[in-house]
């Protein structure tokens, strides 16, 4: 479903793994921080023989749009026309990347609402309510 003509809407960790493993086609596109990668983790997608995108959407530390994100992107050979699943912490950061890559001429671009943590709990932390990790796929930690 369409937001607004923006991108391809929101879909849960669960729909996104379930469209990768349906369409063999289908990219994740990790848009977090190296930093991010390295010491939180990431999607493990070894069991549909395929590996995450990484490109970041903000540079870190200034967090910073990426002004090269685009080429960065398409320097993955990620091919415009094919399913791409967005990734961030929290589902903010790759919604803007996928709005982003949707203007740019990529077709068919879906945010993973939730991210890979999650939203906060009561307490302040992610991890606990919602998210890839909570919803117990696949991830490595680096």
């Amino acid at each position: 479903m369409v937001s607004e003509g923006t991108y391809a809407g929101d879909i849960g960790p669960k729909q996104a793994w379930e469209l990768m493993t349906d369409n063999t086609r289908a990219a994740l596109l990790d848009v977090r921080t190296p930093a991010e990668w390295a010491y939180v983790g990431l999607p493990d997608l070894s069991a549909l023989i395929r590996q995450p995108l990484l490109v970041p959407w903000l540079t870190f530390p200034s967090m910073q749009i990426n002004a090269d994100f685009l080429n960065q992107v398409l320097e993955t050979n990620v091919d415009p026309e094919q399913d791409l699943l967005i990734l961030c912490r929290s589902g903010v950061r790759s919604k803007a990347a996928a709005i982003a890559l949707t203007a740019a001429g990529f077709a068919t671009c879906y945010n993973i609402a939730y991210g890979f943590e999650g939203d906060k709990d009561p307490a302040g932390h992610r991890g606990t309510i919602n998210g890839w990790k909570i919803d117990a796929l696949p991830w490595v930690q680096g």
